[in-house]
C-alpha cells in the first residue's frame, strides 16, 4: 500500500454547471464558479468542515463565470479575480460581494482562461492575464483601469483563433512571460519585458490548459493538454534555433484531457483530468543531462521521461478543473459535468 492512492473525501452536488474550483490561500475554504441554466452566474464559498461543505455564502450574477484565480492576490488581501461568459473580468473581495472591487469589459466574447502573477506566485507588480473566444491575450494590472497594460492580438487580416488557455511563469524580478494555448494546436510565449514573441509551435490537437512547473523562477518546464488524448512535457531550458524547446508526449485518459496541475509541493509531480472523468498522477524524471550539441554544435534541450504513478475514474463526466492545496500535500479540489464538486486526498506522495 505504498503506492499513492486517488481517494474521494467530500462528494457534494449541485444544481448549476460547474466550471472551475479554488482553494482560498492559506485556508480550508473554497470558492466554486459555474453557470445557472437561465445563463446566470454562480459563485459560492464553502468551509471544509469534517467530511462535508458547508456553504458560507452564495451569489449570483448576471453573467455564467468560465475561471477565477487567486494568483495576483497576496494571502492577505485573497481577492478572487474571474473571467465570464460577456468576456468581463472582475475582482472580488470574499467579504463582500455584492460589487466587484476592479472591473473592465474589453474582450468582446466569453474570457476562457485566467491566471495572476505578482501576489501569490512570482515577484514583480500584481497583474493577471486573460484568454478569449475574441482571439485575444489581455494582460491587467488593476491600478490602470478601464485598458488592459499589454493586448497580443491576432495580425490585421489573421483569422482569430479561439484562446483556450494561458499561463504566467519566468517571474524572477523584471522577468515575466506569458504562454497562450489556441483550438489550433497554436502554442505561443510572449515576452512581456521585451513585449515580443518569444517562441511558437504549433500541436496536432487544440490546447486545453497550460501550467508551468513553477512561476517564480526561471522557466523549466511546461505542461500542456490537449484534445484527443495527449499531453506534453516541454523543458524550458534551453531553445534550440530551429527545433525550439525539447517535449516529451504522452497519450492518455483516451480522451480529451481537460487540465494538468503540477504539485505545489513537488514540481515533477503532476496530476491530468480526462473527459472520462478520470484522474491520473504522473511523475517527471529528467535525463541524465538536459542539454546536447547539435550537428552544428549548436545546444539544444534533451526531455525526460514521464511514468504513472496512479489513476482512478471518479466521475461519469468530463472534470472541467482540479487545484491543488498549496499547504496540504495531495489534497486537492474538483469540479466536473455531473454538477459535482469533489475534495480528494492523494495519499503518499512524499515517498515519490
Amino acid at each position: 500500500m505504498d503506492k499513492p492512492q486517488i481517494l474521494e473525501h467530500i462528494h457534494h452536488s449541485v444544481n448549476y454547471t460547474l466550471f472551475d474550483s479554488l482553494w482560498v490561500p492559506s485556508s480550508a475554504r473554497c470558492v466554486i464558479l459555474g453557470q445557472h441554466a437561465r445563463g446566470t452566474g454562480a459563485l459560492e464559498i464553502f468551509n471544509m468542515s469534517k467530511q462535508k461543505l458547508d456553504r458560507v455564502s452564495s451569489v449570483s450574477k448576471k453573467s455564467g463565470f468560465k475561471c477565477g484565480t487567486f494568483n495576483h492576490s497576496t494571502v492577505e488581501e485573497r481577492q478572487l479575480a474571474t473571467g465570464s461568459f460577456d468576456g468581463s473580468l472582475n475582482t472580488w473581495d470574499l467579504e463582500r460581494l455584492e460589487l466587484p472591487c476592479y472591473s473592465a469589459h474589453k474582450h468582446t466574447q466569453i474570457i476562457n482562461c485566467i491566471d495572476g502573477c505578482g501576489g501569490l506566485r512570482g515577484s514583480g507588480a500584481p497583474e493577471i492575464v486573460t484568454g478569449s473566444k475574441d482571439g485575444t491575450v489581455k494582460v491587467w494590472d488593476q491600478r490602470q483601469p478601464d485598458d488592459p497594460v499589454c493586448d497580443m492580438a491576432p495580425e490585421e487580416g489573421e483569422a482569430a483563433r479561439d484562446c483556450w488557455a494561458v499561463a504566467f511563469g519566468n517571474a524572477v524580478g523584471e522577468e515575466r512571460c506569458v504562454v497562450a494555448g489556441y483550438d489550433n494546436g497554436d502554442v505561443k510565449l510572449f515576452d512581456l519585458r521585451a513585449m515580443k514573441l518569444r517562441w511558437e509551435t504549433t500541436l496536432p490537437n487544440g490546447v486545453c490548459s497550460l501550467e508551468f512547473d513553477r512561476q517564480d523562477i526561471a522557466m523549466n518546464k511546461l505542461l500542456v493538454t490537449c484534445l484527443e488524448s495527449r499531453f506534453h512535457v516541454f523543458d524550458m531550458r534551453t531553445l534550440h534555433e530551429e527545433e525550439g524547446y525539447a517535449s516529451v508526449t504522452e497519450k492518455s485518459h483516451k480522451s480529451t484531457i481537460w487540465v494538468g496541475r503540477h504539485l505545489p509541493q513537488n514540481r515533477d509531480v503532476f496530476a491530468t483530468c480526462g473527459g472520462n472523468g478520470s484522474i491520473n498522477v504522473w511523475k517527471y524524471s529528467y535525463p541524465k543531462s538536459r542539454v546536447e550539441n547539435d550537428e552544428q554544435g549548436n545546444a539544444r534541450g534533451v526531455a525526460g521521461t514521464v511514468s504513472l504513478i496512479n489513476n482512478a475514474v471518479i466521475s461519469t463526466q468530463p472534470i472541467s478543473s482540479l487545484q491543488w492545496h498549496r499547504d496540504m500535500r495531495g489534497l486537492c479540489i474538483t469540479t466536473s459535468f455531473d454538477q459535482t464538486v469533489r475534495v480528494c486526498l492523494v495519499t503518499n506522495l512524499n515517498t515519490v
